[in-house]
């Protein structure tokens, strides 16, 4: 099981429409990095004074001034809109998803994602495990709380992280787990989907270290030190 960088070369940032606390959470997107604001995550692109590389979405979570707007700029930059139909089996994540993937991008990084309506935020971290399963890596960013999957590999956390590490089973059961340099272990041991075992592990300043064999994970590091990255 190779370690790689989870945000090694560029990434595709998605804005969603969930609660996104704009002090708080650092946002930059850098060169060569693509931003795509999922529905009424281009309010927050406005208020961060950043034009996305795309819009795209149904548009039901803007008012009708933004609408407006977004239909102008479709007019002049008909590449930076699309606009949905409201049904439709993608999410606005799901669809933001595909577009960065049809772009050749294998990172991600979604802001906005939780809080607002509950389903929602179930969606985004179901869309954690649609990119793992097409090949990509994808991360959850909030404040204090980063989450991502992973699937029959080993992912490390440095020894300055800090915190609680909670981990989940997405299938009926995660095989091989293995927790190290964290307050509770584990050897070998078996996850099911419906024994939340894994919630609050803590951080004690050793390299953390979690593995599956075979199986799917979600991991929820929260009231962690932003801008700590982890690597697989």
């Amino acid at each position: 099981m190779g370690e790689k960088i989870l945000e090694a070369g560029h990434t595709c940032v998605i804005v969603c429409a969930g609660d996104f606390a704009l002090a708080d959470i650092p946002f930059s997107p850098g060169k060569g990095d693509m931003c795509i604001a999922a529905d009424g995550g281009y309010r927050y692109c406005r208020q961060l004074g950043m034009e996305p590389d795309l819009v795209i979405g149904d548009m039901d979570s803007l008012g009708e001034q933004l609408r407006s707007e977004l239909e102008h700029w479709k007019e002049d930059t008909p590449e930076k809109v699309r606009i949905l139909s409201p049904e439709k089996d993608d999410t606005d994540t799901l669809a933001a998803i595909k577009e960065g993937l049809a772009a050749g991008y294998r990172s991600f990084c979604l802001y906005g994602a939780l809080g607002g309506r509950l389903e929602h935020t179930v969606a985004n971290m179901q869309c954690l495990a649609y990119l793992k399963n097409h090949g990509a890596e994808g991360c959850i960013m909030d404040e204090g709380v980063m989450m991502t999957v992973i699937k029959n590999e080993t992912i490390c956390f440095p020894e300055t992280m800090e915190g609680y590490l909670s981990l989940f089973s997405l299938w009926e059961k995660a095989e091989g787990v293995t927790i190290r340099g964290m307050k509770y272990l584990l050897k070998d041991a078996q996850v099911s989907h419906d024994f939340p075992i894994g919630i609050s592990n803590e951080f004690i300043g050793e390299r953390g270290e979690i593995t599956v064999k075979n199986g799917m994970l979600l991991l929820i590091a929260a009231a962690y030190r932003q801008g700590i990255r982890f690597v697989r």
